[in-house]
């Protein structure tokens, strides 16, 4: 049995490019996918700078999208629960599904934005320190798939 191949660690950086990717780290909280994007398009060049800046991005991406499916689920509950259950008397309550399937996804997103704050900062002050930090399953698919070409030492 063979085991799976290590992908290489990230470059040693100098202290710019570390006080780069806490901005990046920093910024993507307030800034979702966008501040790290730039700083990739600026500092291309930088090993450091690129797997960092093309590692962060991708969970405000995949967060959104996945909020987004939470929602598209949510209102389609709501909005069957409204033609399967017609209001027939005034004071009659709406239906569970239409309340609590909001409220769960509301739940689910809100979880999510505190997973990203957490994330943000605990990979900012490692990159800040200059670790070698991967975002769990994302730092390895950037390693293996979109930096492959790159010089790591």
């Amino acid at each position: 049995m063979t085991a799976a191949p290590v992908p290489p660690a990230p470059p040693v950086p100098t202290q710019d490019e570390r006080t780069m990717e806490l901005l990046v780290n920093v910024l993507a909280i307030l800034s979702s996918f966008l501040a790290p994007l730039i700083f990739y398009l600026v500092k291309k060049d930088s090993p450091f700078v690129s797997f960092y800046s093309l590692q962060v991005p991708i969970w405000p991406a995949a967060y959104a999208t996945i909020f987004l499916v939470g929602m598209i689920i949510a209102f389609i509950f709501m909005f069957s629960t409204m033609v399967t259950h017609p209001p027939n008397a005034p004071d009659q309550a709406p239906p569970l599904a239409f309340f609590g399937v909001f409220g769960l996804v509301w739940l689910w997103g809100m979880g999510g934005w505190v997973l990203n704050l957490v994330l943000g900062i605990v990979y900012a002050i490692k990159a800040n320190h200059g670790e070698g930090a991967r975002f769990p399953l994302i730092g390895n698919f950037v390693l293996r798939k979109i930096l492959p070409e790159q010089p790591i030492s």
